[in-house]
């Protein structure tokens, strides 16, 4: 038997924390990260091309695309850090991946990146301790130069190139701005802006020799040639929103030919102005386009600014994050501050990424014709969870999934149409889900209790409850007719009137993992204690056990024959267990086994890692290495689960 291969076939979620994590490859397509793997997600089709990220990557850093939208850079975490190259243009699974590096920097992580505006050169700002730009010819695999920009106290937060001359660099953060000029095989500053007390979040070029920065007060600052001129606070007034009314003409940035003026009374540069911050807000991401220019406002904001004839620029419009339809808050998604910008190449669609990990989009043009109304964010495909996923089921006969999160909702994603059919959030967080095979009904599990809920087709009510208190596991029965929840180290189980006929006690740990046999009479759980132990479910009593003091067991499955069981735990092994006695020992590659499962044909084992890779074994388990790992998450599996 061939080796078996575990492909990624559609994601559903956004990696935050990613600098620039959101790219437009053309005007339908825009690429993210999520996982380990760069998603190309045309907006017509809701079609995903996945370009998987390096094997032994430990998480993407940040991304760029070159002004030609052909080529993509990714920045990877690893013992040394590199900086991968794709072409997106080759044919899916073909993927050109050039690989750049530090050289001789002990670089761990390349914390932004940029491509010249011909596409041909690319800098690259290493993190702490060096904090070091260098400067690439990419398609020779050449470092051209490199130059020391901060410090661990002065921290960059953003590089770019001039997108009117691909020799001269800008470099912001924390106490820092300054201009580079490439020449004569150096990268020489050409700028000493004092910046000491300012804490600069992002810039964006307005001019060839014109850059606009946000500060974490809620500023605008324009520099022209590297020095100073002028800033804008912006305003904190929301009342405007409220009342869906056009928003007033705001106070202008007025370029001429001798340098700024004001068409409207603002405040001159003072430095310790600007290390204040009374209205509480951040501007964390600018972008520019040939029209103006936006800049995100504290959260759920932001402000667009149009080009005047006179080479100035005024605020025209804010753009809104609108209320989440899911959540019980009736009021505005303002919780969620904007991470990445970008504009799509023929400037008609704005789209952003936010720290929660949604993803929004809005047309400019309509923006620009409808100045009546308040103008807000769609939903670029569909909202994602915001935090760790807790549960994970899959039901038998409807093509739906349920997860459960520490966002306190629950999703019902539906793998055939790739949408959310349902999302409902709580006020708590929810621990465990398990789906009915009917697929209309669903188990949570919360702090207090084990609810038990119907699906509908725009809602999910609770039906019933249960005094089960921090439920992380829980499973229907295969025929649906019980139900095992587990409360510490007891495990319940619950018949079709929902009552408690059985509660399982012996092991001295929590249960991390249950699992119903084919025929369901039988269970298997795993613990904490290093217990692996088979129920019957008819009369209560255990059928076997295997205990390994060493060993705190994570997850545990039956095989389809149900002759054996197949564990997994801390000790970094896959064991195949059968009468008491440990058969067969797989070892992880890498990190530890943290999930397991068995396909429905019975024939290849799932194994989820704390590194975030999938290994697909087949079964029987082989004597020799006959496996393939998959590097799908930056983080632990939580769960995994086989579809039909």
């Amino acid at each position: 038997m061939a080796n078996v291969v575990a492909q990624p076939h559609f994601i559903f979620g956004l990696r935050t924390g990613v600098k620039n994590n959101l790219c437009f490859c053309d005007e339908q397509t825009v690429v993210f990260p999520a996982g380990n793997n760069c998603v190309c997600y045309n907006t017509i089709r809701s079609s995903q091309r996945l370009v998987p990220g390096s094997e032994k990557s430990q998480a993407m850093c940040a991304l760029a695309i070159s002004a030609n939208r052909r080529y993509l850079a990714v920045a990877e975490r690893a013992e040394k850090a590199t900086v991968a190259v794709l072409d997106l243009h080759h044919q899916p699974g073909k993927t050109k991946r050039r690989v750049l590096s530090a050289g001789d920097l002990p670089a761990q992580e390349f914390i932004c990146l940029a491509f010249s505006p011909d596409s041909k050169y690319l800098i690259g700002q290493t993190g702490a301790p060096e904090w070091t730009l260098i400067f690439w010819f990419w398609e020779k695999h050449k470092i051209l130069a490199t130059v020391k920009t901060g410090t661990s106290n002065n921290p960059v937060k953003q590089v770019s190139f001039n997108p009117f001359n691909h020799t001269q660099l800008c470099v912001s953060g924390a106490g820092v701005f300054k201009l580079f000029r490439y020449a004569e095989g150096c990268l020489k500053q050409s700028s000493f802006a004092k910046v000491d007390s300012i804490h600069l979040l992002s810039h964006a070029w307005i001019a060839p020799e014109r850059v606009v920065a946000g500060t974490d007060t809620g500023r605008l600052l324009v520099f022209e040639n590297g020095d100073l001129r002028r800033e804008l606070l912006m305003s904190a007034d929301r009342s405007e929103r409220a009342a869906d009314r056009r928003f007033p003409i705001q106070p202008s940035l007025s370029v001429s030919k001798t340098g700024f003026h004001r068409q409207v009374e603002m405040k001159r540069i003072k430095g310790s102005d600007l290390s204040q911050n009374p209205t509480g807000l951040r501007v964390a991401s600018v972008v520019s386009f040939s029209r103006g220019f936006a800049c995100s406002l504290g959260s759920g904001r932001i402000c667009l600014f149009v080009k005047n004839e006179n080479d100035s620029f005024t605020r025209s419009r804010d753009i809104w994050i609108p209320a989440d339809p899911y959540s019980n808050d009736p009021g505005p998604s303002d919780n969620q501050d904007i991470e990445s910008m970008c504009v799509s190449p023929a400037e008609e669609t704005l789209a952003v990424s936010t720290d929660r990990g949604q993803l929004y989009s809005i047309s400019l043009s309509a923006v620009a014709v409808d100045q009546e109304k308040a103008a807000y964010l769609d939903l670029l495909a569909q909202s994602f969870h915001s935090k760790a996923i807790t549960g994970l089921s899959v039901c038998i006969r409807k093509p739906i999934v349920a997860t459960s999160s520490l966002d306190c909702c629950v999703r019902i994603w539906n793998y055939e149409t790739k949408t959310v059919d349902l999302c409902k959030e709580f006020q708590e967080e929810a621990f465990s889900v398990a789906l009915h095979p009917t697929g209309l009904f669903i188990l949570v599990g919360f702090l207090d209790k084990l609810r038990l809920m119907n699906l509908l087709i725009s809602d999910i009510r609770i039906f019933k409850e249960f005094t089960v208190r921090g439920c992380r596991e829980c499973a229907f029965s295969n025929g649906g007719h019980m139900f095992a929840a587990v409360s510490g180290n007891v495990i319940h189980i619950y018949s079709p009137s929902f009552e408690n006929i059985l509660n399982l006690k012996g092991h001295s740990g929590k249960v991390r993992s249950v699992a119903w046999s084919p025929d369901d009479g039988g269970l298997v759980s795993c613990g904490m204690d290093g217990a692996v132990y088979e129920w019957n479910t008819q009369s209560g009593k255990r059928a076997s056990e295997c205990v390994l003091k060493t060993c705190s067991y994570t997850g545990v499955v039956f095989s389809s024959d149900c002759k054996t069981i197949l564990a997994v735990g801390t000790d970094a092994t896959l064991k195949e267990i059968q009468d008491c006695q440990v058969l067969r020992e797989v070892s992880a590659d890498e990190g530890t086994y943290t999930s397991v499962a068995v396909s429905h044909s019975g024939r290849v084992v799932f194994a989820g890692n704390a590194n975030g890779s999938v290994t697909a074994i087949k079964y029987p388990l082989p004597m020799q290495k006959e496996w393939i790992t998959h590097q799908a998450h930056c983080g632990p599996v939580t769960k995994v689960h086989p579809v039909l």
